[in-house]
Formats: structure tokens, sequence, C-alpha cells
């Protein structure tokens, strides 16, 4: 049994949430590179531990294997102190598990549609798909802007520094043209994202993933 982690994902994706949550939590890990989409990456490594072939894939020091960005998150979090990714206060932390909720099953799940609308939709013409594209990302920015209403800061929403949902939307919230709908339509959860990419503690981890 090792005391390492090991995370399967690829640059850009959403394996950069746990990437930062392990870094954060000062946890021994390692990166593999692994992706449907880059082919010279360890997709078969990937695939003997999640058939399903997604990211991010956490296999943990014990052998047993996470999926689901939320849940990695969330264990991780309840591994780690109280206060490092979740809060101490228990009707706070149950907000931020809400909070981890919702962004994939709102969020996080409307991007698959926006990148292969032709999987949910019968018509296959290209209007059609662009039809397709446009309402989702007109309803997941809507979401957004939900989220943002209901979850205020403190001034990060897990309290005095970034945790698992500052994270969690700081990456998901760079896809489909989230950030410029809410610097015009929520500028102060703008603001906080921004204060997420920049945190000495997390910005390191940003930059591998966007050079930014």
């Amino acid at each position: 049994m090792s005391n390492e982690y090991v995370l399967y994902g690829a640059k850009g994706s959403g394996s950069a949430a746990v990437e930062a949550a392990i870094t954060v939590g000062n946890l021994p890990h390692r990166i593999v590179e692994a992706a449907t989409w880059l082919p010279e990456s360890a997709v078969q490594e990937l695939r003997a531990v999640n058939p399903l072939q997604q990211i991010p894939t956490l296999v943990m020091p014990d052998g047993s294997v996470l999926t689901e960005s939320a849940a990695i998150l969330i264990q991780l979090g309840l591994h780690l102190p109280a206060g490092v990714l979740l809060p101490a206060d228990p009707a706070h932390r149950a907000q931020m598990l809400r909070g981890l909720v919702y962004i994939p099953a709102n969020c996080y799940s409307a991007i698959s549609i926006i990148d292969y609308p032709e999987r949910w939709t019968d018509q296959q013409d290209e209007a059609s798909l662009e039809a397709v594209k446009a309402g989702t990302r007109k309803r997941l920015h809507r979401h957004w802007e939900i989220f943002a209403d209901q979850f205020p800061q403190r001034p990060f929403l897990s309290g005095d520094a970034p945790g698992a949902l500052d994270i969690l939307a700081a990456v998901v919230s760079r896809w489909a043209g989230t950030r410029k709908h809410l610097q015009e339509h929520r500028p102060d959860f703008h603001d906080l994202l921004q204060q997420v990419d920049s945190h000495p503690s997390l910005a390191p981890v940003f930059r591998r993933h966007w050079n930014s």
C-alpha cells in the first residue's frame, strides 16, 4: 500500500480542481496525463481503473478508485482537517456540500451538451446543433447567476481562504463563456473567481492548466 494519490487528468480539464485540492491539502500525489482526446496519453492505464475513461479519476492510497469531481472533493475535504477544504461549522459545511453538488448537476453537465450537441438531438443539421448549443449556453449562464445569488462570499465561499467549492467554481466557470457573462451580470462573483485564480495556494496549479 502506498501513501500516494494518483490523479488521472489533462491540462485544461476538470482534473484541475482535484489537483488544486490535493495541492492545498499538501497530499503526496502523482499526476498521470490521460484523456480520450489525447491518444498518446495513458488512456489504457486510465481505462483499467475507470472503464468510462472519464477524468478526473483519483486512485486513493489504499487502491480504491474515486470518480466524479464533487465526490472526490468531498472525500478529500472529509479526510483533511476541518477548514482546509470544507468548513468546520456544520451549517456552513452543509451549504458547501450543497454547492459542490449544484455545480456538476446544473453547470458541469451542460458543458457536455455544448461540446457534443449531436448526442442530444435527432436533428443533425448545423442549424439544429447550433440551436442546442445556444439554448444550453443560455441556461448554463442562468444557472451560474442563481449560484452567485445563493452562495455568499466570506470573503471566499468557504470562509477566510478558498476551499473545495471555490476551487470547483473557479474551474468550471472557465468554460462556455461563463466568466464573460458573469463579469457583466454578476460582477462581484466574477471578482471572487479572479481572487480564487490568483490565490497563492492555487495560482501555480491554474497557471499550469491555463497558462494564465
